[in-house]
């Protein structure tokens, strides 16, 4: 009797030991899920968060980089500035120095009318001297004449040129009187005409002497003309020998026109 009075008893006890573990579960679960829930919405906001952080990070790449090219094109104005300067200083200059050169053009013009003249004076002067000058290494200071002539009716020769070619050849004979010189020739005419050996001593003195050494004389500038003297045989031998330098330097005895008073 005691039994089948507590068998129900017993039997709703496990029922009610039954129901509430399938709670306690459901309540876990609603749990899991809020935190899967929140778990998934942490991770897209996470993923959001890189995503943003990514856009952030190329708009400060772009913007660095922007920032770069600004600061270069800033460097490269300023740069550009004074460059731009420089070449408008550089054309000023050229402007200052092409108005001066034109302005000189203007007065080398003038110049050019005044010079041409004195150039050829000068030629003429030259051409007179050596004719009227002792008759050494002739041909070679005729054509040098001849040449100046040429080039002074040239025009397409610079004025500067011909005056340097003038001035040379000027300095050619001043040259001359200071120099000891030999060189072959010939004289006479004809069947008197012997190759013989000049010797010229600055413009004191022109000596000849035959190959042969028979013959010797020397120009007499007063008189123009060739006097025979072989006297001199010896001295124009020496004089030929050291003008060849053959032979050591030394003094010479050579034929010397006598100096003339000069009257006031």
């Amino acid at each position: 009797m005691i039994n089948h009075m507590l068998k129900p008893a017993t039997m709703l006890a496990s029922v009610l030991l039954g129901v509430a573990p399938l709670g306690a579960l459901s309540a876990r679960a609603a749990d899991t899920a809020k935190l899967a829930a929140v778990v998934e919405a942490q991770a897209s906001a996470d993923q959001a968060a890189v995503v943003a952080q990514q856009k952030i990070d190329e708009i400060n790449d772009e913007t660095q980089e922007m920032v770069a090219k600004y600061r270069q094109a800033l460097t490269d104005t300023q740069s550009l500035k004074r460059y731009s300067d420089q070449l408008q200083i550089q054309v000023d200059s050229q402007q200052d120095e092409l108005t001066s050169i034109e302005g000189q053009l203007a007065e080398i013009e003038g110049t050019s009318r005044d010079i041409l003249p004195m150039m050829q004076r000068m030629v003429d002067t030259l051409e007179q001297f050596v004719s009227l000058d002792v008759p050494f290494l002739p041909e070679e200071r005729g054509k040098r004449v001849a040449t100046l002539k040429d080039i002074l009716s040239r025009s397409d020769v610079p004025i500067s040129e011909k005056y340097r070619r003038i001035l040379e050849a000027y300095q050619i004979e001043m040259e001359y009187g200071r120099t000891l010189d030999s060189y072959p020739g010939k004289m006479g005419e004809g069947s008197d005409e012997r190759t013989v050996e000049f010797v010229r001593v600055g413009r004191i003195a022109l000596i000849y002497q035959t190959l042969d050494g028979l013959e010797t004389g020397y120009w007499d500038q007063e008189k123009r003309e060739w006097v025979r003297d072989d006297d001199f045989r010896s001295a124009a031998r020496a004089a030929l020998s050291v003008a060849k330098k053959e032979g050591a330097p030394d003094l010479l005895t050579i034929p010397v026109p006598a100096p003339k008073e000069v009257k006031s």
